[in-house]
């Protein structure tokens, strides 16, 4: 699929002289058009499956769904490690690009190029490296848990890097670290995944085909960024 997607559209740039940014590149795609519906699809797995939300699914997943590592955590410990993930990962994020559209200090919420992002990044290096901070120092939290909040912020650290030299896939990224982190999952505990191993492959292969295809993404930007999530959970899993 991410073949596919990979030679139906090639990438040319121009550059653009704007009166009051002066010069910038312009991306454009040229190749096959895909029908409305298509892009409309893609459109909305970008959104469900955006870089704020997965985090609050893994965690989701190892809070109940996977059998061990949170087990013997009363109901209320699982709802306060939800209402965290969703308050760190997914909230302030929000909350934070809101108000930057809103004082002009980024050009929209989509972040479409590197300038935009460094702002929003570095907060959210700042909400992740907290979460993981608090979830390190609670007595007796599982490492799984632990080690998902470190390379979270890990990649997040290096998105950022990565950013200086090219507008990486955020998307790509998150995809990257959710399939190591279930593959480590796999090795790690005494539990058969290779259902939800299949069925994480399978989304994030169409997440990235679905940034082909409805953003200004290269080659490079959306395979670099798989790369960067999985060094960023490799790096989690061997100091973490």
């Amino acid at each position: 699929m991410l073949y596919f997607a990979r030679n139906v559209y090639r990438m040319n740039t121009r550059l653009v002289v704007d009166r009051e940014k002066g010069l910038n590149e312009e991306r454009g795609r040229d190749g096959l058009k895909f029908p409305r519906e298509v892009k409309v699809l893609a459109n909305i797995l970008s959104y469900v499956f955006h870089p704020i939300f997965v985090p609050v699914y893994l965690v989701a997943f190892i809070v109940y769904i996977h059998p061990y590592i949170f087990a013997g955590f009363s109901n209320f410990d699982r709802s306060r490690t939800i209402i965290m993930a969703v308050m760190m990962y997914s909230f302030f994020p929000l909350v934070t690009v809101g108000l930057l559209k809103a004082l002009k200090f980024v050009d929209t919420v989509h972040l479409k190029n590197q300038k935009d992002r460094i702002i929003p990044l570095v907060a959210c290096g700042i909400w992740y490296f907290w979460i993981w901070y608090v979830w390190r120092n609670l007595p007796d939290y599982p490492t799984a848990a632990v080690q998902l909040a470190l390379g979270i912020w890990i990649s997040v650290s290096l998105a950022l890097l990565a950013n200086i030299i090219m507008k990486v896939s955020l998307h790509a990224i998150s995809m990257g670290l959710m399939v190591l982190y279930m593959v480590y999952l796999a090795f790690d505990q005494s539990v058969n995944l290779g259902t939800y191993i299949s069925i994480v492959l399978l989304v994030a292969g169409i997440v990235c085909t679905s940034r082909f295809i409805v953003s200004d993404h290269t080659n490079r930007e959306v395979y670099g960024g798989l790369a960067v999530g999985m060094l960023a959970m490799f790096l989690a899993h061997l100091f973490g």
